[in-house]
């Protein structure tokens, strides 16, 4: 309902949503996505209760549509990230909202989407185990484990795509050259609106969104290994104390979604410009040649794709390794 009356408001007014650069939302589009949400609020309220086989089918067929819509509309998520991270500013207010809006209402819609597959099922949809009696009481988690040998050795191996994207830039911010573009040149053309921050991680030889990228990859480590289900040594008076489940994996989830996407688009444009089905970006500073920017776009999206995916295998292995089950539940699993 909140979704729909921000679309509505906004539609009436005329205020400009961007949904890429250069390109906003149309008034009614915007009242589509409003229509689209009462439709989703409706069948989630649906799904807590008792329905006939037509009301099942059109309640999973309302929450299956209605996913994709808000994960599409959360793509711009992580350069929101970067740039607030950065403190490099919001380009506009209503477009971070929207985003937000769309992350929000994905997250809800998936987590009602598991609890009914479960209820239909006839599991408990708060911990997806049969048992009896309610699902509000207490929880039983189990011990912190690290991720199997496959698991850990596939993110390794998507993590290896993070390598000719933050080694080019890393070469241009040390001064070098790569790809025709000269150090000199990409300094002068990213110190342009750079915020303080920036500047000064950019004068150590840090490029300001490869230290972005390494936050990624230390929640991915989180993710793969015990420390991120309870708290080390390092974290002084929370040493030893339980991650709080869903701490680590929103920002995984929601980050490793928009990713995924972003750098698959990427590196599928990469190779079809270079063969001449997409038009190639014509080089502006500080690039000097479009096999430059083809190769860069290439990097970028084995860079955000794998990335992107690491965290979404990573965090699939950390959620079935810690998830909760109802106390209940175990005592039906005890034998007498």
């Amino acid at each position: 309902m909140l979704y729909a009356a921000v679309e509505v408001t906004w539609a009436a007014a005329g205020i400009t949503v961007p949904w890429k650069e250069h390109a906003s939302y149309a008034p009614a589009v915007q009242l589509f996505l409003a229509a689209f949400a009462l439709l989703a609020g409706g069948a989630c309220l649906a799904s807590t209760r008792t329905l006939a086989k037509l009301g099942r089918v059109a309640v999973a067929t309302a929450l299956i549509t209605a996913l994709p819509v808000f994960v599409v509309g959360m793509n711009g998520l992580p350069i929101y990230f970067v740039t607030m991270v950065t403190l490099s500013g919001v380009e506009s207010a209503t477009g971070l909202a929207q985003v937000l809006l769309n992350t929000a209402g994905a997250a809800l819609l998936l987590l009602v989407g598991l609890s009914y597959r479960r209820r239909l099922r006839g599991d408990c949809p708060r911990c997806g185990r049969p048992h009896a009696g309610t699902s509000d009481g207490p929880l039983a988690h189990p011990a912190a484990s690290r991720a199997p040998r496959r698991t850990r050795v596939e993110v390794y191996l998507l993590m290896c795509g993070l390598l000719p994207w933050a080694g080019s830039k890393t070469i241009w911010t040390l001064g070098g050259s790569a790809l025709g573009v000269a150090g000199d040149d990409w300094q002068r053309a990213t110190s342009v609106g750079s915020s303080g921050p920036a500047k000064a991680t950019a004068s150590a030889g840090i490029d300001v969104t490869v230290l972005a990228a390494m936050l990624g990859i230390f929640l991915l480590l989180g993710l793969l290994y015990v420390w991120g289900q309870v708290f080390p040594r390092w974290t002084l008076f929370l040493s030893g104390r339980r991650v709080p489940r869903l701490l680590p994996l929103i920002p995984a989830w929601l980050t490793g979604i928009p990713l995924t996407m972003y750098g698959a688009v990427l590196s599928v444009m990469a190779p079809l410009m270079a063969v001449g089905v997409l038009p190639k970006i014509k080089p502006s500073p500080p690039f000097t040649t479009g096999s430059g920017i083809t190769w860069f776009v290439e990097f970028g999206g084995l860079a955000f794709g794998g990335l992107g995916i690491g965290l979404v295998v990573a965090a699939r292995s950390y959620a079935a390794r810690t998830r909760p089950v109802c106390s209940s539940a175990l005592e039906v699993t005890q034998p007498e």
